[in-house]
């Protein structure tokens, strides 16, 4: 799990704009980094690194868009917020498409920085603890033997071990065993938490 503190990156190639908003986001107790260019803020982006991005659409060089396009092919979550000066529409409606958080319009006051990059922190630690634990759960699908993951199959189809122990061709107390290393393995408290968990997976009876 990360234990990285969260942080905002603003990207910005107006120093005065910049400094400002680092300033701000700083006076109101936000660990805050700021880059001139989208290059220099893609050769020290971390995936793991939780927070948000607070993004000038235009710059020279790679544009605030380009540089969104580029985290999605890089599979980032990090919410992103746009800022513009020019109140380009037509922009702000294709950086939402391209899975943007919010979008502001300069002037902009500076609550309403504050508390649209409240949510995207929000959001971000929501999404990076789901994907936290999907991956806890798969790394413990992948620690189970190919039998009991036929048995997790079955159990969460809702069959009984006797009727478990007839599909495999094994004795009944087999089938109790696999079914409680299934459940310890897994971390499941119940039968219905298991069910939770394979659906969480998204496993199909391919992939049990």
């Amino acid at each position: 799990m990360n234990n990285r503190p969260a942080s905002v990156t603003v990207v910005d190639d107006d120093d005065a704009v910049r400094d400002s908003l680092r300033l701000l986001l700083k006076s109101v107790g936000l660990p805050t980094v700021a880059y001139p260019s989208a290059r220099e803020y893609l050769e020290a982006w971390r995936p793991d690194q939780p927070g948000c991005l607070v993004l000038d659409v235009r710059m020279p060089g790679m544009s605030g868009l380009e540089l969104q396009q580029e985290l999605n092919r890089r599979g980032a979550i990090t919410p992103v917020i746009f800022i513009s000066g020019h109140g380009d529409i037509p922009m702000a409606v294709e950086a939402i498409q391209h899975g943007a958080f919010d979008f502001l319009q300069k002037p902009f006051r500076d609550q309403d920085l504050i508390d649209r990059v409240q949510r995207a922190l929000q959001a971000d630690r929501a999404n990076r603890d789901a994907l936290s634990q999907r991956d806890l759960l798969r790394d413990r699908h992948a620690s189970l033997t190919p039998r009991e993951k036929e048995v997790l199959l079955l159990v969460t189809q809702g069959k009984a071990n006797k009727v478990m122990a007839g599909d495999l061709g094994v004795s009944q107390r087999t089938v109790e065993i696999h079914r409680a290393r299934v459940m310890e393995k897994m971390g499941a408290q119940s039968l219905a938490h298991l069910v939770r968990m394979t659906i969480d997976l998204g496993l199909t009876a391919g992939e049990a």
